[in-house]
């Protein structure tokens, strides 16, 4: 078994939600492993933590600099993890899993269900032929596509019962594809609103889904929700929480800390630290509500 799906099953049999944030830089990247190594430490755990780059992350950063990169970080302690997140071609799929990545969500969403499951079972067979314990993620369903502050409600994401995911098709997609994660709809979208709360979670759909299939239910778009609305997901079955624009608020907030405490500092190293403690914060707090240490 993977050492990630380990892990994995463990927080489902515990209740308790792995998180997974996305960075794009050194200063997030160590703002996340600060959090996990500190949080461990304070609770005398060793949590394990994923770590994830978008395609638009990877672009920026190189795929093979992100793996080299957190390479580096898996020599500690920690249980650390990197995912490719909302992977949309085989192509990009490929050098992932060949470059050292541990997992990847392969996203299709925007397909019509037939075409989703066609090519996810294709990169699920890519997958596997190049490294058999790499984890498939398949997304079914549309939750948006922008992790970031939002005017306005996603036109493309529209949250009533009939765009959600069904148990049904949740059962019918792991079947046919051989997904080892699935991420359905189930009432948030990717993005913090900005004047008006996120929605809130189906949380009836995520015990309809857990009972419907064995695959463990991955929460995207966490960012913005509630407290309790997490704490509820994942007592329903969620086992891994996607949290992104809160990660690149935190990190914009403290770069502008920076450069408002010292108008004329230029050098990135004095520049840094704080956005990597603003990343650092909003992951310990997530850390610690999704393994219920608060």
């Amino acid at each position: 078994m993977p050492l990630l799906y380990k892990f994995i099953k463990e927080a489902e049999d515990k209740r308790v939600a792995i998180g997974h944030f996305n960075f794009s830089d050194i200063a997030g990247l160590k703002g996340i492993i600060s959090a996990t190594r500190s949080v461990s430490d304070e609770f005398h755990l060793n949590l394990p933590v994923c770590l994830g780059t978008s395609e638009g992350e990877s672009g920026y950063l190189g795929v093979r600099v992100a793996s080299s990169v957190v390479r580096e970080f898996k020599r500690g302690d920690t249980p650390v993890f990197l995912n490719g997140d909302h992977i949309h071609s085989l192509e990009k799929l490929k050098e992932m899993v060949e470059a050292g990545y541990d997992s990847a969500v392969f996203d299709v969403s925007k397909l019509p269900f037939s075409q989703n499951i066609e090519l996810t079972r294709e990169a699920v067979k890519l997958a596997k032929s190049i490294n058999p314990d790499f984890l498939i993620e398949g997304e079914i369903s549309y939750v948006g596509g922008s992790s970031k502050l939002l005017e306005d409600f996603p036109e493309d994401a529209r949250i009533v019962p009939e765009s959600l995911t069904s148990p049904e098709d949740a059962k019918k997609f792991v079947d046919e594809t051989g997904v080892d994660l699935i991420a359905p709809a189930i009432g948030s979208i990717h993005g913090i609103l900005k004047h008006m709360p996120n929605p809130r979670i189906d949380f009836n759909r995520i015990k309809a889904i857990k009972k419907a299939t064995p695959a463990p239910i991955v929460l995207h778009g966490g960012s913005g929700l509630r407290d309790e609305d997490f704490v509820q997901a994942i007592y329903a079955g969620v086992s891994i929480v996607h949290i992104n624009t809160e990660i690149r608020l935190a990190w914009r907030r403290g770069i502008e800390s920076a450069l408002k405490a010292d108008e004329d500092e230029v050098a990135p190293y004095k520049i840094f630290p704080k956005a990597e403690d603003a990343v650092r914060q909003i992951v310990a707090e997530r850390l610690k509500l999704f393994n219920k240490l608060i």
